[in-house]
């Protein structure tokens, strides 16, 4: 089988390379569109350090497209410009949505998915105002500490939930009486498996079962954008 790619990073490519790629999807929401971006791969794969990163170089894509989008949105505040910016981070774990940011006293909310015009909208999801970049350590550590972790056989810090980090972004410019409404979702996902390979049992098997059913729909997704 023969297969095409639009771009291809070798073992040289810099965490800065592969944002540089994407950026222009990140200005994109700032400009009022729906913005979606996701890590996909073998568990162990590196999505998570796509993603997330570390520290100074090895900032991943999150910590990237914050530091991109309150840049800009600062600086068209001269062209009449005024943002707000909220975040939520979320995960699927077994088909069900568990709120990253979520805090002490409402572990037992409901969380409804609806489709608008703004987008796609979870009733009852924790969000935070994003204004500095200094936030950000704290919210992904806080983020961190509610995330569903297990071990399998392949990756010892393998996770099993797909993670989706939600920038909703508001800009207001009353000299053109213009409202934009964007969002960019940056989505880190759980990784694929084969199960003889993984050597897992019990609930663990739910797990990887339920991972791979997930990743089977999403190529059903795409196919039918792409048919419309």
């Amino acid at each position: 089988i023969n297969y095409e790619f639009d771009k291809v990073f070798d073992n040289k490519t810099t965490q800065k390379d592969v944002f540089e790629d994407v950026s222009d999807l990140v200005q994109s929401a700032l400009d009022g569109y729906q913005v979606c971006i996701f890590s996909y791969g073998q568990t162990g794969s590196g999505k998570t350090h796509t993603m997330q990163g570390g520290h100074g170089e090895m900032r991943g894509l999150i910590p990237r497209a914050v530091e991109k989008i309150l840049a800009t949105s600062e600086a068209m505040k001269e062209d009449g410009w005024e943002y707000t910016i909220t975040t939520s981070f979320l995960e699927i774990y077994n088909e069900t949505v568990n709120d990253l940011f979520k805090v002490k006293g409402k572990e037992n909310v409901k969380y409804t998915i609806r489709q608008t015009k703004q987008g796609v909208e979870i009733d009852n999801l924790e969000t935070e105002g994003l204004n500095d970049y200094s936030q950000l350590e704290g919210l992904l550590a806080r983020a961190q500490r509610n995330k569903s972790v297990a071990s399998t056989a392949m990756n010892q810090n393998s996770s099993h939930s797909h993670c989706c980090f939600i920038l909703r972004i508001k800009g207001v410019n009353e000299k053109r009486k213009t409202v934009a409404h964007g969002m960019l979702n940056l989505v880190d996902l759980a990784g694929s498996e084969r199960l003889d390979r993984s050597g897992v049992t019990g609930d663990r098997l739910k797990e990887t079962l339920a991972i791979n059913k997930s990743l089977s729909s999403l190529v059903d997704v795409f196919n039918a954008l792409a048919k419309k």
